[in-house]
């Protein structure tokens, strides 16, 4: 009787522990998300940009440098996407497709990367200040070093060819004028 209140109060002691262990993927996440952020890539979880999803997911991050803003698209994967939107290549379909053709070489970079993303890479997303890789993160930190050279590739093409052109500077003419304080 003893022997059994012993394991019982060994258990109570060690089940708690075993919560406090981490999952088989959470081990995996935790290396891979290191890796995108020594090689300055942001990781936050947002709310993506799909239809109908409330779920927070992975979002992979390559900022555009401040001077050099890039187009706004984003690319939706098939299984994911309505069959009303324009289909792109492959299993991937414009939600949103750049007002201005892409320059050749980044159009054959975004190509070549669409084909190779793993499949739960549901949205490629680019605005005039980031480059975004929604995904579920299935592969490893070194698969995931392959993605980031091709997305660093695309992120330096599309970078200066925003929608729309920087605003322009307007330099006040003299006139001569001087204003009181107030505006008067």
């Amino acid at each position: 009787m003893v022997w059994v209140v012993i394991l019982v109060v060994l258990m109570l002691m060690v089940g708690p522990v075993m919560w406090l262990r981490p999952s088989p993927r959470q081990r995996r996440i935790v290396p891979l998300r290191n890796a995108a952020n020594k090689a300055g890539v942001r990781v936050a979880l947002e709310k993506p940009p799909l239809h109908g999803t409330n779920t927070a997911m992975p979002a992979y991050r390559w900022y555009f440098p401040a001077e050099a803003p890039g187009p706004r698209f984003v690319l939706v994967r098939d299984s994911e996407a309505s069959q009303v939107l324009k289909p792109y290549l492959g299993d991937w379909r414009w939600r949103i497709e750049p007002l201005r053709p892409l320059p050749s070489v980044a159009r054959e970079t975004l190509e070549s990367l669409l084909s190779r993303l793993p499949q739960d890479a549901l949205v490629v997303e680019s605005s005039e200040t980031a480059l975004t890789l929604w995904w579920w993160e299935s592969q490893g930190a070194e698969r995931f070093l392959t993605y980031d050279a091709d997305l660093r590739r695309l992120r330096s093409t599309l970078a200066g060819h925003a929608d729309r052109p920087p605003p322009s500077r307007v330099l006040p003419q003299e006139t001569g004028e001087t204003r009181e304080p107030g505006g008067k």
